[in-house]
C-alpha cells in the first residue's frame, strides 16, 4: 500500500512578515486561495483514483501560514478535509499543515484538534539567531521550541522544516539546526536548499552582489551529512528539495534546485560509503551488492561514482542483492 499527501496550497497574503527569501506564488504555483468548495471537489475526484491504486492519503494544507489565514477561512477548508476523512475513511489517513513557529498558540492548536488535524509542520528555516534575523523572519529559535513542545503536548505529529544557504548562513549553522531539530524530537523533517528568486529581498542582494549561497556541491555535501544525522536518530527526512516548478525556474536569479536532488545526495552518501569501504578491503577490483532499487545511487548520476571511484584506482561491477543496502567484496588478485 502506498502513502502520499494531497497538497494544497493556502497562500498566506495577509502574513506580516516579508522573509528576504519569500514569493509563495511563485513556490505554491497558485495564484489564489482555494475555495472550501474547490478542496472538496478535489478531494472527492482524487479518492478514486487513489482507491484504484491501493494508495492512502494525507491531506496537507502548503504554501503559506496556514494557522496565520482568516480564521473563518481556515475553518471552513479544514471542515472541508475532515468531511473528506470521514467520507473516506480507507482513502483519507489524516490532515496536516505547514505554518510559522509564532503562529502557534493553545487556542489555534485547540481549533486544529476540534477539526482533526494530525500532524504540523513548522517553518524553522534556521535554529542560528543571526541567520533568522539578516533573513527577516521575525522569530527566534526559542519561539520554535516553544511551539514544538505544544505541538507534542497536543498530541499532534511534528514536522520541522529547515533551509539552507540562507544570506548569513554557514554549514556548522546548518549541523548545529539539525542537531536541535533531533533534540526536539522532531518525527519529520524537509529540507529545503535556498532558491534565490527574482522580486525578493535575497534576489537584491544576490544581484547587488552582497550575498553568496552555498555552491551546489557544498549544498550537496551539507545535506549528504544532514541525511546521515537524522537517519542515524530515527527521523525521516520527508522532502529534500522543492517541487519541480516551471515559474520557480522562470523566476530563479541562483540557489540551488534540482529535480533529483535528493538521489544526488543520496548517490553521494553511497559514494562516502563505497570510497571508505573500498579503502579498508584493499585492492582495485570489487563486487558491490545493493537492492536493485539503489543501483542508480550506486552508480551515480551520469555514472558519476563510477568515474570519481575509477579516477582513485577502483573499479566495481553492481550486483542486485535484495534487501542489502551496501556490500562490497573485493576480487583477488587485483
Amino acid at each position: 500500500m502506498k502513502q502520499t499527501n494531497i497538497s494544497v496550497f493556502v497562500p498566506h497574503y495577509g502574513c506580516p512578515h516579508r522573509c528576504t527569501f519569500c514569493d509563495q506564488r511563485s513556490i505554491s504555483g497558485t495564484q489564489a486561495p482555494p475555495a472550501a468548495e474547490e478542496v472538496s471537489a478535489l478531494l472527492d475526484g482524487q479518492a478514486g483514483h487513489l482507491r484504484e491504486t491501493d494508495t492512502r492519503a494525507e491531506i496537507a494544507f502548503f504554501g503559506g501560514s496556514f494557522t496565520g489565514i482568516d480564521e473563518n477561512y481556515m475553518r471552513s477548508l479544514l471542515a472541508a478535509a475532515r468531511d473528506a476523512v470521514r467520507k473516506y475513511p480507507d482513502i483519507y489517513t489524516g490532515i496536516r499543515c505547514s505554518t510559522r513557529p509564532d503562529f502557534i498558540n493553545s487556542r489555534i492548536l485547540g481549533i486544529l484538534e476540534e477539526y482533526g488535524m494530525t500532524a504540523v509542520e513548522l517553518g524553522a528555516q534556521s535554529m542560528d539567531p543571526e541567520v533568522l534575523r539578516l533573513n527577516e523572519r521575525g522569530h527566534s529559535p526559542e519561539d520554535v521550541e516553544r511551539a514544538a513542545a505544544m505541538i507534542r503536548e497536543h498530541g499532534f505529529s511534528l514536522g520541522l522544516q529547515m533551509m539552507t544557504g540562507l544570506y548569513g548562513d554557514k554549514p556548522e549553522y546548518c549541523i548545529k539546526t539539525a542537531e536541535r531539530f533531533i533534540a526536539m524530537k522532531a518525527d519529520t523533517v524537509r529540507i529545503y536548499p535556498t532558491v534565490i528568486l527574482e522580486g525578493t529581498r535575497l534576489g537584491e542582494l544576490y544581484k547587488a552582489g552582497k550575498y553568496k549561497t552555498f555552491t551546489f556541491d557544498e549544498t550537496i555535501d551539507i545535506c549528504a551529512k544532514l541525511l546521515r544525522m537524522f537517519d542515524a536518530a530515527g527521523i525521516p527526512v520527508i522532502r529534500l528539495g522543492l517541487h519541480a516548478s516551471e515559474e520557480v525556474e522562470a523566476k530563479m536569479l541562483g540557489g540551488v534546485y534540482h529535480p533529483a536532488l535528493r538521489e544526488i545526495t543520496e548517490s553521494r552518501i553511497f559514494f562516502e560509503d563505497m570510497l571508505s569501504e573500498m579503502k579498508r578491503l584493499g585492492g582495485t577490483r570489487f563486487i558491490v551488492c545493493t537492492d536493485p532499487k539503489n543501483i542508480s545511487k550506486v552508480s551515480g548520476q551520469k555514472k558519476e561514482n563510477r568515474r570519481k571511484l575509477g579516477e582513485l584506482g577502483y573499479r566495481f561491477d553492481i550486483k542486485g542483492e535484495k534487501g542489502t543496502r551496501l556490500r562490497i567484496y573485493a576480487l583477488q588478485n587485483t
